[in-house]
């Protein structure tokens, strides 16, 4: 399954827009909101983020010595948990396609005492760039809804895993209970554009986050596209009633 459209169109939000320009008009978003990204984060989901995030770093099994991935890692909260995790034989990279992101994510894990096993890299989860058969664990967080093409972004993080490493996909999804969905609609595009503008003078990034959730594709779907990239033993957790699912897949 892709998201492009005939005559290469692909969904920013509820706009259809061109292919090309999605990166762009993602970038300008995160530009926007890098400053107060983890703040909004605690406001918008009530600390509750921190528990998803827990439950991920439980899953992806991560050992001293391991090379990971974290793409699309923002503010590196995940990041910094890993290094402390993989220690001086291991290797951490902080990757986003977003360089205001990535300069915050950089100060804050300085700011944190980081250990010196974190690299910072401006990069594409279509293209990645690195060797294949790098890393024992890839995890993309939040971040895969923004990506244009996301089944080329798994095809890439598959090339990039070595055999038996695992790819860990936190992200939105599709509320299991019709009652639940209403409220959670009802919270995203009234309380979550309102706290951006007061928070961050802007409303409408907001508003494009909320929107791109409902574009992004649900649990089952998402598993498809992963079993089409080539990930084996795929499945997911729904978290909060299925506003949250963690996907996992192993490269054969």
């Amino acid at each position: 399954m892709s998201e492009f459209q005939a005559g290469g169109k692909t969904h920013f939000g509820y706009r259809t827009v061109d292919s090309g320009d999605k990166e762009k008009l993602v970038a300008d978003v995160f530009h926007s909101v890098a400053g107060r990204y983890d703040l909004m984060n605690d406001l918008t989901s009530m600390g509750i983020h921190r528990l998803w995030k827990r439950f991920t770093l439980e899953m992806c099994a991560v050992r001293k010595g391991h090379k990971v991935l974290d793409i699309a890692g923002g503010t590196g909260d995940l990041a910094f948990k890993f290094s402390e995790i993989v220690g001086a034989d291991g290797q951490v990279i902080l990757a986003d396609i977003n360089d205001s992101m990535l300069h915050v994510g950089r100060d804050k894990l300085t700011d944190l005492g980081a250990i010196g096993n974190i690299e910072y890299v401006q990069a594409n989860a279509e293209c990645l760039p690195f060797a294949d058969n790098t890393f024992d664990l890839i995890t993309i967080s939040f971040g895969l809804r923004n990506v244009t093409d996301k089944d080329a972004a798994l095809r890439s993080m598959l090339r990039v895993l070595r055999p038996g490493g695992r790819l860990v996909i936190l992200e939105f999804s599709k509320p299991r209970s019709a009652l639940l969905g209403k409220a959670y609609d009802m919270y995203s595009f009234t309380a979550l554009p309102l706290m951006g503008k007061l928070v961050t003078n802007d409303s409408d990034s907001y508003r494009y986050l909320a929107e791109s959730i409902r574009m992004h594709p649900d649990q089952d779907t998402l598993e498809g596209m992963m079993k089409e990239a080539g990930f084996a033993n795929t499945s997911y957790n729904n978290m909060t009633g299925g506003i949250v699912a963690l996907h996992k897949g192993i490269k054969p």
